[in-house]
C-alpha cells in the first residue's frame, strides 16, 4: 500500500496534537494536514497555517465528512481524556477514549484509509506489571480506566488489523515533557509544570514523592518517534499499536537537581496526593527493543540536554512576558 498524503489529526489541540499537527505539515505539506478539535482556534497557528475543522471524536457523522471532504487516507487520533482527568470522570474517558476510536476504526474501514494513528500509554501496565525494564509483551493489569481505555485501544486496533486489514499503529507514550504546551491532566504532569514553577517562583510543591521514578520523554522526541512509525513500512510492522517506547527514566529527585544546577535558588516540597498511586503502578524503566529493531527508534535528548532547553526556551518566554502562552 502507496505512503499517506492526506491526514486528519483529531484532537489537534491537545500537549502532543499542537506540536504534531506542524511537523506533519511541514513533511506533508500544509493543505494535506487537516487539524481537528472539538474547541475553536481561531487566530492560532494550526487554524492560520492550514486547514482547521471542528470535530468530536464521538460524532462519527462528522468523521465522515471530513475523511469524504478533504478525501482522507489516514487518521491520527490524538483525543483522550488522561489519568488524573479519567479518574474523576470514568465514564467520559471510556466514551472519549474508546467509543472515539471505534469511529476511528469503523471510519478507516468504510473509507478504506491507508492508516490509522492511535496512542497508547504507560497506563496500561500495572501493580503486577514488572516494573524495571518493563517488556514488551508482559502483565496488563491497570488500575486507572485511562489505562484500561489504553490496553482495549491496543487490542481494537490488534483486531481491526486481523480482521479488517485497518492498518492501525500505536506507540505506549512515556511521560511527555513540553516546553510550548502545558499539561492535560496526567499523572506525570508535574515533570512539566516544575519547570514553569521554577521560573515563576523559584520554588514547587510537587505531587509525587521524591524517588518517584517514571519513563519521560521530551516532545521533540515524541514527535520524531510518531513520524518515523507513521512512515515505517508496513511489511516491518509486527506489533504495530502497542510498541514500547522510551528515552529517559529519572526520579522526581534527579529532575530537582538537574534544575537546581541551573538554578542554584529553587527549591522543591514532596507533597503526594492520589496521583502517587497511579505512579506507584507504573513502571520505572522502559524496554523499548521491539520498536529499535522494527522501525529503527532511538531517542535524542537525554535528561541534561532536556532540561538545559526546556529552561532556555522558557526564559526567553518569560522575558518576553509570555511564559505561559502556549
Amino acid at each position: 500500500m502507496s505512503e499517506i498524503s492526506r491526514i486528519l489529526v483529531i484532537g489537534a489541540l491537545g500537549q502532543i496534537g499542537s506540536e504534531l499537527t506542524p511537523a506533519l505539515r511541514q513533511r506533508y505539506g500544509a493543505d494535506n494536514v487537516v487539524a481537528a478539535d472539538i474547541r475553536e482556534a481561531k487566530g492560532t497557528p494550526l487554524a492560520e497555517d492550514g486547514p482547521y475543522e471542528i470535530c468530536d471524536v464521538t460524532d462519527r457523522t462528522r468523521i465522515d465528512r471530513l475523511i469524504t471532504g478533504y478525501k482522507i487516507d489516514c487518521i491520527a487520533n490524538m483525543a483522550a481524556l488522561l489519568s488524573a482527568v479519567g479518574e474523576k470522570v470514568p465514564q467520559k474517558c471510556w466514551e472519549v477514549n474508546i467509543n472515539g476510536l471505534v469511529n476511528t476504526l469503523e471510519a478507516a474501514r468504510e473509507h478504506e484509509l491507508k492508516q490509522v494513528f492511535c496512542p497508547s500509554s504507560i497506563a496500561v501496565f500495572g501493580p503486577n506489571t514488572p516494573r524495571d525494564s518493563t517488556p514488551q509483551e508482559t502483565v496488563l493489569e491497570p488500575t486507572t480506566m485511562y489505562g484500561v481505555t489504553k490496553v482495549s485501544g491496543e487490542l481494537l486496533c490488534h483486531y481491526y488489523h486481523l480482521r479488517f486489514g485497518v492498518d492501525a499503529r500505536g506507540l505506549r507514550y512515556p511521560g511527555i515533557i513540553s516546553s510550548e504546551t502545558l499539561p492535560g491532566g496526567g499523572t506525570t504532569d508535574y515533570a512539566v509544570e516544575i519547570f514553569y514553577k521554577a521560573i515563576e517562583d523559584g520554588h514547587y510543591d510537587c505531587f509525587v514523592r521524591e524517588d518517584t521514578m517514571l519513563p519521560m520523554m521530551y516532545m521533540p522526541d515524541c514527535i520524531k518517534a510518531t513520524m518515523d512509525l507513521l512512515a515505517a513500512p508496513r511489511e516491518k510492522l509486527m506489533h504495530r499499536s502497542n510498541y514500547n517506547v522510551a528515552a529517559i527514566s529519572f526520579t522526581a529527585g534527579e529532575l530537582a537537581a538537574e534544575i537546581t544546577k541551573h538554578l542554584p535558588e529553587f527549591t522543591i516540597d514532596y507533597k503526594p496526593d492520589e496521583r502517587q498511586a497511579y505512579a506507584d503502578s507504573w513502571p520505572r524503566t522502559i524496554d523499548d527493543r521491539i520498536a529499535r529493531e522494527e522501525w529503527g527508534w532511538t531517542p535524542a535528548y537525554d535528561l541534561a540536554a532536556m532540561t538545559k532547553d526546556m529552561l532556555e526556551v522558557l526564559t526567553k518566554r518569560q522575558a518576553a512576558g509570555a511564559l505561559y502562552a502556549g
